[in-house]
């Protein structure tokens, strides 16, 4: 397959990259700083993003996987102390960024016999906490677009889904506290087995939660 990961230098974007490149499946790394061998594509460049769907279309026809994973945080302590600015840079990075993303690649993966389309949410988006006004607002926003682009690709085969997590976890922050428990996290690498998986179901338009 050809799976394209926005945030592939992120603790989940290399898992997941590395899942899929393990079993043979062409991977398409994008991540601003370039690292981990992934291209420095700008995801609020919407030209650069949509040239890099031409080039996609040219070398391969057709996307089978998009998985966005490029996210922050930014919060507060109590509402009053909220700062838009926050806001602005939270609505690029988990709302812009998606948006540039599916409607430059939605004719790629409908292209695509099962195409599987997933972006990670945050239970913060269902019951957001005075501090995380901000964040809450961004990851509700992000999934209503997933919703939304789920229905554009009702009845063609692809799909897109909503994979709900309280916060990941990863080797590199065990090692830095190992006496933490982290309850209730998600592992990198059980969210890269369960984006896997949804090549193994039809369901379209779904908040799959990863925390129970």
């Amino acid at each position: 397959m050809i799976i394209l990961v926005a945030g592939a230098a992120g603790p989940a974007g290399r898992a997941v990259v590395r899942r899929f490149a393990d079993k043979g499946h062409t991977v398409i790394g994008l991540d601003k700083s370039g690292a981990d061998g992934s291209l420095p594509v700008d995801l609020l460049d919407f030209d650069a993003v949509k040239k890099l769907a031409a080039d996609v279309e040219a070398e391969h026809g057709r996307v089978d996987g998009i998985v966005h994973l490029v996210g922050g945080w930014r919060g507060s302590k109590t509402f009053a102390e909220t700062k838009l600015e926050d806001w602005a840079l939270l609505h690029d990075l988990l709302v812009r960024t998606l948006q540039h993303l599916t409607l430059a690649f939605e004719p790629l993966l409908k292209a695509s016999e099962r195409g599987r389309f997933a972006i990670v949410s945050a239970k913060a988006a269902e019951r957001p906490t005075q501090g995380n006004a901000a964040y809450g607002t961004a990851k509700a926003a992000a999934e209503a677009w997933t919703l939304a682009f789920a229905d554009a690709l009702e009845g063609t085969g692809a799909t897109a889904n909503i994979l709900v997590v309280k916060a990941l976890v990863h080797e590199a922050m065990r090692a830095a506290d190992p006496d933490k428990k982290f309850p209730g996290f998600t592992d990198v690498d059980d969210l890269a087995a369960a984006i896997e998986g949804l090549w193994d179901t039809d369901a379209n338009g779904t908040r799959m939660d990863l925390t129970q």
